[in-house]
């Protein structure tokens, strides 16, 4: 039994509000479940150095986490001077994920950058952010599109992300915190719409798994990324 009494191929409740701030380009609240995250794309008409000149659009993500997102305060990372490596890992992850699903010759010359700040963590912020961050980056570019800035959609396919795991030696979909802290494996799946795999991410905590449990956590991520596509979909419609 889950802690959360959920069926073992069941995502945690979804709900995406957009445009939720003023001034950026593109923006979307996304909750799954207790972890919400804020997610907002930024555009600007200029690329990174060594992109200049070049004829390809980049984009790019930070992310971060409230002080009390968790159970107990968290020291800003701002007042430490520098970011921890887990959140240069998981912003670099965003933004390989989210330029999978992008023509960066249709976009042109400019870059967006995708922010994802968690508000409540309650396991998956990672997945979450990519799924969000995907969302804020499609309302930015339909601006692009609708402005007449450029032509032809940038965007090739929908971005999500959703992690799996062995809890209780099942394996199941979607982990909250508390199934994360005592999961015997963990796994951050990234999937295109149509189904073809950006990033996986996995690893034993404390014992092996074999081939036909990662199968099965392949198959429980499909399931799951189909349906935050659907979810994707009906928010930008």
């Amino acid at each position: 039994m889950r802690p959360s009494d959920r069926e073992v191929d069941q995502l945690r409740e979804i709900s995406i509000e957009t445009d939720v701030t003023k001034h950026a380009e593109g923006s979307c609240l996304i909750k799954c479940g207790d972890t919400h995250v804020l997610c907002t794309a930024s555009l600007e008409e200029r690329v990174p150095p060594f992109m200049r000149n070049t004829g390809l659009g980049w984009v790019t993500a930070e992310y971060g986490m409230l002080p009390r997102a968790t159970t107990t305060r968290n020291r800003r990372e701002a007042a430490a001077g520098k970011q921890s490596g887990r959140t240069q890992e998981i912003q670099r992850l965003i933004g390989r994920s989210l330029r999978a699903g992008v023509d960066r010759v249709a976009l042109g010359e400019r870059q967006i950058t995708i922010d994802c700040d968690v508000i409540q963590a309650d396991g998956g912020t990672r997945c979450a952010s990519i799924t969000g961050g995907w969302i804020a980056l499609r309302l930015a570019v339909n601006k692009l599109l609708k402005s007449g800035t450029i032509s032809s959609d940038p965007l090739t396919d929908h971005v999500a992300a959703v992690s799996c795991g062995i809890y209780g030696g099942q394996p199941v979909l979607d982990l909250d915190y508390a199934e994360d802290s005592e999961a015997g494996t963990d796994a951050n799946f990234v999937m295109t719409g149509a189904g073809g795999m950006i990033e996986i991410q996995g690893s034993a905590e404390g014992a092996t798994f074999s081939r036909a449990e990662f199968d099965r956590l392949m198959d429980l991520a499909e399931k799951g990324v189909a349906e935050l596509v659907i979810a994707q979909k009906a928010a930008t419609a």
